[in-house]
This record gives structure tokens, C-alpha cells and sequence, in this order.
């Protein structure tokens, strides 16, 4: 291995391995997705690092990507297979794949109809499968099969694989490729039969043979007429399950639930258990009709969460009103709003007063009073004043826009809980089956006086119970659940993912600037030095800072209260961490912190205040300095006494303001530690450091607003983002979005997290725990066909009903 010089430092958040590197090395890079640990990530950097053939590995944890560099191309596929078995060890939940340099483009279909979750799990493997698909996943929930394209040009072929795919998987599935907010189908046939559904053909036959069985159960007839009875009733109720099965057998797909059904009840037909056998299945068919309606009913309240895209906007041309769709409306465009109505974009009042019902973004239940000068989310409902307003962002990059993209996108992030329960899925039902097979054959070979007609039907019992649909619809049900449960609370989370890791959380890290403060600056002290009178210096302030956006640069021009002739100022140079240098009438304006004095070599009076303080110079000499204040929120102090509450054993604050001010709200708030004149780059090697010394299992939180966070909020194993001031970039970033800026939300994100793992596990302990029971009892003899109902559909049923309390969650 050649000794090449390392040099490693920390750029915008990202973990950059310079290598000094000789000609004619191969550079090969790896996503590793599902990657969310940064130790692990360390690891996985060295273990790689130290493979033969490896001249340099560079790990960078933010966008998840391993690039390698090896000294030998022939040995690319060894180098691979050494890599992923590495990755593997460290990580077994990580899928490695290898870079691909033309850009994926994402397609969403609608898998219309598709109610069984175990046909959805399968759909999603095989369609990984096909050639120019980087990533496919379906979301169950929302009918959704999302799928990521690296082949552009056979985009048509794709589509068309997929709908083979799904026909042959669940032939009555429609498959619908959703555009720009509209759809359309991928075939022109239409299917009279929803998949599910129940029409009156379906209820007059079930009717029928439950009538035929009910006279053939209570009343004595000969064998053979109450032979043929229960078979009418048999075929009445169950007739449509036996064509799925030998439909489903036709195109390989044999352990499914309506096969089991079917071998089952057939089974007890050939022991002459005519009653069981119809009663099984009559109970299966009553079990998957009130499952798959407690599932719609579960997406309709999830999706009623959401209920906040706006129909229409009344858009003001001259001196009329045309009432448009959202989409069409510009920035710059001014739109009327009434009483009662969603206003349907971002923007800022011009003209009016109202109260705005802002709980559909922000979870609180008290209206919010708004006037002209005011800025308003697209998605509030005014309540009683007439408001015009002029659009700030398009309908694509608004509030409600990214909400509903962030909601309804949630679920396709799977959490490593629903991610394991998928994988065990695949495997459970094939060894009950082959379980069974043993059961029925082997006792009656070995056992003195077995019979096999005893041991077919104990057989058969183990077949009943072993559908996994207990546990593969209610998993990501209650993860959704979860989501639409924080979005009512006003916290956007991304995906199940980021909703379990809440439940680890050990160290949590503010910035202090928006965040743990109102980020509402105030110019509080203005100290002129020598010649330069308060007026001036002021004014020197207002143009030094005329084209920043930030909150302190805001404060002063609020302050100075003119208009700011921006053509007088020349040369203007933002110095990062430091401030500003702008030329005005002929002089140099240096305007910043103690940083930017010290480093432009400038003699000032060092001050002791709490506050921002913005020193200038002139002409390279010290002209005074401005005091800038912010406050805490209200909620601040009632945040971190909830974040022990829950369990957070570390709270720390990371702030690029001075020492006195940082440590005087920190020791207010009760912080554990406080580190502050940070540049955007060190907070993101403080943040290291504190992720360094954390446990290696717990997860670590950066809360914070603004656009110098989004590093920061990229590196942590979760992001927050105070989203109702916060910047977009800062939002991008995060993966975690808090609409109330209320730092207390971040304790009621980890009560939802933590409550929505709890139900997961009731369901998954109390799913296996019943089959288990019922596998045991059928092995023994105890347990007959009925309570193997209760083990399939009974069981699915009640974990459906428990996954919805996930999403009634009450605030904490």
C-alpha cells in the first residue's frame, strides 16, 4: 500500500479526505444506503482503508457516498465483494450499490386496488429487479410504488415491466402513473372489480351460502345432501378465493394467503370436516373484509391529517378578481382572500386585518391575528377579515407545497423496525408451510397409532395461522400513523426512519440565534468613538449591511429608518464568520464581529455585554460599535426540562455569537455545555467531537434555523428545523421540521416517537405471540381451525385497529 500523504479537515459539513495520489489509480465510489451511523461510518472508512489494493478510502457521511481509490483496476470485483462484506459486518441493514453517474429520476405509481400486503412486499422486490431501476419501495399505505429510474431511456419499458410484474402479482390491480399532481393509466382496460372490494353480486352470494350452511348445520340430512349443502355454501362463499389461488398458482405465486385458504379448507373437506372447512373460510372472508375497511378508514384519517391543499385562488386582474388554480399564480401577484377560505400560497399582507386558523400547519389550536406588513403560509384559513396579499413563492417551493410532498413521501422511508418485519415476512410463511408438510407426514410414519386424517388437520391449523399479514400491514400503518399524528402536533417528520432513530436520542445541540431565541434583533446601544457622531456610525452600519438578509443586519437597518441608497456602495465582500467590507464615499467600511477587527488587524475597545456586538472601523480605524439584542423564546426553558423529562441525557448549545451573551443564556436555560464565536465549519467539527463521545447505539439531534445550519443539520444522526421562520435551506437539510418554532415540540417528537415504537412492538409481540400459541396448541392437538381464524384474520384485525391509535396522539 503506498504511503500517500492524508491531510483531513471539515468543508461545509463534509468530511473531506485529501490524497495526495500517483497516476493510474482507479477511483471507484459506493452508496451506502440506510447508512445513520457516523461511527460506524468511521469504521467502515478504516476497515476499507486497510483492505489490499486500497490506496486511499474517503467516507463522506452526509450524502452517504464511500469513495475508494485502489491501486490495481483488475481487482475492482474482488475490491467489492471485500467491501460489501465489511459494510455488512458493521452495518447488516446498509444496501451497498455502486455509483451510478447518470442521475436517477424518481416516478411514482398508483397501485390502485392493492390491498394486500403481502403481494405489495413482493411487487417491491421484483421490481428491483428490472434493468434501469436503481430503487424501488412501496408504500402501502398510500397505494404508492416509487421508483427510481437510472435508465431514462427505457422508461417506457420499465413501466410496462411493472405492470406485468403487478398483474401477475395481483392481476385486479390497476397501476396509474401519477404526473404533476394528475394521473393516468398505463393500460386502457378498465377493471369492473376493485381488488377488496365488496359489490352485491359478492354480498348475495356470501348471503346464499351462509344461508346453505346455516341449514345444513342445524338440520339432519344424509350424508350426502349434507355433503353437497356445504359444499354449495363452500363454493358460494369462497368461490372467488379458489380462483385467486389457482390463478396465482398458474404464475408461480404459491404462498400466498388465498393458497393457504384454500389447502386448508380443502384438507378438512378430505377429513370430513365439512363445517370447519366452510366456517373457516366464511370467518376468513368476515376477517378481510373489516380488515381491509379498518385499513381504508386508517388512510382516510391520515389523509384528512392533510386536508389543507388549497382548491383555488382569487387572483386580482386590475380592477376584477378570476378565481385560478394555485398552480398558476405568480410570485408578485396579488390574491383576495375571504373569510372562511384557505389562503392558497405563501405571501405577505398588503392590505386588511384578520384571525387565521393556523392548526393544520402548526398543531395550535388558538387562532393567530395578522395585518397588513404580516407574512402569512399557504394553508391557513382565514377566519373572519377580508386580506389581500401579495405572493411571495410559487405553489411548488410553498409551505403547504412541502408539507404535503414531506407527509404524503413519509412512509416510503422505511423505518429498520418495518424494514426487519419485511425481510421476516419473506421467510416466515414458507417454513409454517413447510412446518405443516412435516406435521402432516412425518407422526403417522414414527408414531404408533397416528392416524394421518388427525395429524392432516393439525397440519391444516398450522397452514390457517401462518399469513404474515398481521404484522406487514400493521407495522407501516403505525409508523404512518405516527407521522400524520406529529404533523397534527405541527412536526413535519420525513420518514419512519427518523421517527424510530427519536426513540435513541442522548445528546441533543442547539444553535442559539432562531432557535432558543426569537431571532428578533433590536438595536439597543449605539457608542460612537472620537469624531464619529451616533447618526453616523449608524449609517455606516445601515449600508455595511444593506445587502444581507440576516436578523442582525435587518435590526440595524430597521434602526437607521431611511432609505439606503444601495448604488453608493462599492466593493461589497462578505468575509464568512467575520462580517462585511464595503467602499462607501470613498472610504472602507469594515463592519463585524471581534473576529473580523483582530483579523484585519485593527486595535478596538473590547466590551463585556450581553448581545450581538457589531464593532466598525474606518478607513482602518476603530469608529465604535452597535449593540444588538435578542430574546428567548417563552417556551425555551420549558424545552429543555421536557428533553430530561424524556430521557436526553446531554443538552448543548453551539452559537457563532460572543462568550458573555452565549454563556449567560446558557446558564439561564440550564445547558449542559455552551460553545460559542463558532465559524459554520467549526460547529460541525464541535458537533463530531460531541457525537465522538456519545454512546455508540444513542442518536444525537442539531437543532437550528438558519442557512449557516444546514451543514450542521446534514451531519447530525437526526436534523431539526425550526420551520416557521427557518430557512429553506436549513429545511432541505433537516429531517425533522417543527412549523411552530416552539424548541418544546423537539420533547413531544420524541413522546410520539417513543409511543409509536410502543405500539409497533404491542402488535408485533402480540401478533407472534398468538400464532406462536395457537403453532404450539394445533402441533398438540388442542387447537382447532376456528382459533387459527382468530390467529390469521382476528389478530390482523385488532393490529390494525391498535396501529390507528398512532395517529390520535394528543399534545404533550
Amino acid at each position: 500500500m503506498d504511503t500517500n500523504v492524508k491531510e483531513k479537515g471539515v468543508t461545509g459539513g463534509n468530511l473531506i479526505t485529501v490524497v495526495k495520489k500517483k497516476p493510474g489509480k482507479l477511483k471507484k465510489e459506493l452508496i451506502l444506503e440506510g447508512l445513520c451511523c457516523a461511527n460506524c461510518a468511521a469504521k467502515i472508512e478504516q476497515k476499507v482503508g486497510q483492505l489490499n489494493g486500497v490506496a486511499s478510502a474517503s467516507m463522506n457521511f452526509i450524502t452517504k457516498t464511500l469513495a475508494v481509490e485502489l491501486e490495481e483496476i483488475n481487482k475492482m470485483d474482488e475490491f467489492i465483494a471485500a467491501a460489501k462484506s465489511i459494510i455488512n459486518k458493521i452495518e447488516p441493514d446498509v444496501v451497498v450499490r455502486e455509483k451510478v453517474t447518470d442521475k436517477s429520476v424518481k416516478t411514482v405509481l398508483i397501485l390502485e386496488g392493492l390491498c394486500c400486503a403481502n403481494c405489495a412486499a413482493k411487487i417491491e422486490r421484483e421490481t428491483e429487479k428490472i434493468l434501469g431501476v436503481q430503487a424501488a419501495t412501496v408504500d402501502f399505505v398510500s397505494k404508492k410504488l416509487i421508483i427510481d429510474i437510472i435508465d431514462t431511456n427505457r422508461r417506457d419499458e420499465i413501466f410496462h415491466e411493472v405492470t406485468k410484474i403487478v398483474n401477475r402479482i395481483e392481476p385486479d390491480v390497476k397501476v396509474i402513473i401519477g404526473e404533476q399532481g394528475k394521473t393516468k393509466s398505463l393500460e386502457s382496460h378498465q377493471h369492473t372489480h376493485e381488488h377488496g372490494g365488496v359489490d352485491k353480486d359478492d354480498f348475495v352470494k356470501f348471503a346464499l351460502g351462509a344461508a346453505a350452511f346455516g341449514i345444513a348445520t342445524v338440520l339432519n340430512f344424509s350424508f350426502w345432501i349434507e355433503f353437497t349443502l356445504y359444499l354449495v355454501s363452500y363454493l358460494l362463499i369462497g368461490g372467488e378465493v379458489l380462483i385467486k389461488a389457482i390463478k396465482n398458482i398458474g404464475r408461480g405465486q404459491i404462498f400466498d394467503e388465498n393458497f393457504l385458504m384454500c389447502i386448508a379448507t380443502i384438507g378438512a373437506f378430505a377429513i370430513k370436516q365439512f363445517p370447519e372447512a366452510v366456517a373457516v373460510m366464511m370467518f376468513y372472508q368476515i376477517g378481510e373484509f373489516f380488515q381491509d375497511l379498518a385499513v381504508d378508514r386508517s388512510r382516510k384519517s391520515i389523509s384528512e391529517l392533510m386536508n389543507i391543499r388549497p382548491d383555488f385562488a382569487n387572483v386580482k386582474v386590475g380592477q376584477s378578481i378570476k378565481r385560478v388554480a394555485p398552480e398558476e399564480v405568480k410570485v408578485g401577484d396579488f390574491i383576495l382572500v375571504k373569510p372562511g377560505e384557505k389562503i392558497p400560497l405563501d405571501g405577505k399582507v398588503v392590505e386588511g386585518s384578520s384571525m387565521l386558523d393556523t392548526s393544520a400547519l402548526t398543531g395550535e389550536s388558538l387562532p393567530r391575528e395578522v395585518q397588513s406588513g404580516d407574512n402569512v403560509l399557504g394553508g391557513f384559513i382565514n377566519k373572519n377579515g377580508l386580506l389581500t396579499i401579495k405572493i411571495t413563492k410559487e405553489f411548488g417551493e410553498s409551505t403547504v407545497a412541502k408539507i404535503l410532498d414531506l407527509v404524503q413521501n413519509a412512509s416510503s422511508k422505511k423505518a429498520p423496525t418495518e424494514s426487519f418485519i419485511t425481510k421476516f415476512a419473506r421467510y416466515y410463511t414458507p417454513a409454517v408451510v413447510i412446518l405443516a408438510a412435516a406435521l402432516a407426514f412425518l407422526p403417522p410414519l414414527f408414531i404408533t397409532g397416528a392416524t394421518f386424517s388427525e395429524w392432516l388437520y393439525r397440519a391444516l391449523v398450522f397452514l390457517v395461522v401462518s399469513c404474515p399479514c398481521a404484522l406487514v400491514v400493521s407495522i407501516p400503518l403505525g409508523f404512518f400513523g405516527g407521522i400524520g399524528g406529529a404533523s397534527k402536533n405541527g412536526i413535519l417528520v420525513k420518514g419512519g426512519n427518523y421517527l424510530e432513530a427519536l426513540n435513541n436520542v442522548e445528546t441533543v445541540i442547539f444553535d442559539k440565534t432562531g432557535t432558543l431565541t426569537k431571532g428578533v434583533f433590536k438595536v439597543t446601544e449605539i457608542k460612537p468613538k472620537r469624531n464619529v457622531t451616533r447618526e453616523e456610525l449608524l449609517e455606516y452600519a445601515a449600508y455595511a449591511e444593506s445587502y444581507s438578509s440576516h436578523p442582525i443586519a435587518t435590526s440595524i437597518l430597521n434602526a437607521y429608518g431611511k432609505r439606503v441608497k444601495k448604488e453608493e456602495v462599492q466593493g461589497y465582500n462578505e468575509i464568512s464568520g467575520q462580517g462585511v467590507k464595503v467602499r462607501l464615499k470613498g472610504k472602507e467600511i469594515l463592519a463585524g464581529n471581534s473576529r473580523l477587527m483582530k483579523s484585519q488587524g485593527i486595535s478596538y475597545d473590547t466590551t463585556e455585554v450581553v448581545g450581538t456586538v457589531v464593532y466598525l472601523a474606518v478607513d482602518r480605524q476603530y469608529a465604535g460599535y452597535i449593540l444588538i439584542s435578542d430574546e428567548l423564546k417563552e417556551d425555551s426553558a420549558r424545552a429543555i426540562e421536557a428533553l430530561r423529562a424524556v430521557g436526553v441525557k446531554k443538552t448543548v448549545m453551539l452559537t457563532g455569537d460572543n462568550k458573555i451573551a452565549a454563556e449567560k443564556i446558557a446558564s439561564g436555560l440550564g445547558l449542559d455545555e455552551v460553545y460559542s464565536e463558532l465559524l459554520p465549519n467549526q460547529k460541525v467539527e464541535k458537533l463530531e467531537k460531541l457525537d465522538r463521545e456519545k454512546s455508540s447505539k444513542s442518536k444525537l439531534i442539531f437543532v437550528g434555523d438558519g442557512i449557516n445550519d444546514a451543514p450542521v443539520l446534514a451531519r447530525a444522526d437526526i436534523g431539526i428545523a425550526m420551520g416557521g421562520i427557518g430557512s429553506d435551506a436549513a429545511i432541505e437539510a433537516a429531517d425533522v421540521v417543527i412549523m411552530t418554532d416552539e424548541p418544546s415540540k423537539i420533547a413531544t417528537a420524541i413522546k410520539i416517537a417513543k409511543r409509536t415504537k410502543s405500539i409497533v412492538w404491542q402488535n408485533i409481540i402480540f401478533a407472534l405471540g398468538v400464532k406462536a400459541i395457537i403453532l404450539v396448541l394445533g402441533a398438540l392437538g388442542v387447537a382447532t381451525m376456528w382459533e387459527a381464524v382468530f390467529g390469521d384474520v382476528g389478530v390482523a384485525l385488532i393490529a390494525v385497529l391498535n396501529a390507528m391509535r398512532a395517529m390520535k396522539i394528543d399534545r404533550a
